[in-house]
């Protein structure tokens, strides 16, 4: 779902919450891009980190509409207003989420779930996002859900991965084993802690 640049007017959301207040289902999901904008509007004016799904996530969805692309107009639209928009998940569009980290200094890549998915080929998919975006705009996370286990394993897969890419590019002379300390040290927790305000 593209996202329009600019949040709806108040008619246009009384209008939209009566239409879905009036034919929606208990437990319904809210699917209304009226009101979507309307709250990913109010969410940008918190100031508060806003993370967005993107790519693979939940069944059922159209691949196509997940592409991180689509938020190009909100990313842009939303520049220079103080909240940082995150971009969950991306695979298999982990090359264009971390494109759009690269573009717009509010956006960062969230690289758990694109590790997780890809098992033994991680590193790739690493590499391939590491070409992309500036090493300050990408986070760490499990890419988990479930079970506690998953975060374990989302973890050490990430650690392996890093440690894989950055070591292979250490031990080819085309980065100092300081900067591969740095980088790593910003990727596994420093860019999360200065997005969300952890410091």
């Amino acid at each position: 779902l593209a996202l329009a640049p600019e949040p709806p007017g108040p008619g246009e959301v009384r209008g939209a919450a009566g239409r879905w207040l009036a034919g929606r289902s208990v437990g319904g999901v809210l699917s209304d891009p009226v009101l979507l904008r309307h709250l990913l509007w109010i969410a940008v004016a918190s100031g508060r980190p806003l993370q967005l799904h993107a790519g693979l996530g939940e069944s059922g969805l159209r691949i196509d509409r997940t592409d991180p692309v689509l938020l190009t107009d909100f990313a842009r639209a939303t520049a220079g207003l103080g909240t940082d928009l995150v971009l969950l998940h991306g695979y298999p569009y982990h090359r264009h989420a971390a494109h759009l980290a690269g573009v717009f200094p509010h956006v960062y890549a969230d690289l758990g779930a694109a590790l997780v998915r890809t098992g033994a080929r991680a590193s790739a998919v690493l590499a391939e996002i590491l070409e992309l975006a500036p090493f300050g705009k990408l986070l760490f996370s499990s890419g988990a859900h479930g079970l506690p286990e998953l975060h374990v394993v989302g973890a050490r897969l990430f650690r392996e991965s890093l440690t894989r890419v950055l070591g292979t590019w250490v031990a080819e002379g085309a980065w100092s084993p300081a900067d591969a300390q740095r980088v790593a040290e910003l990727i596994a927790a420093g860019n999360a802690r200065r997005v969300y305000g952890l410091d």
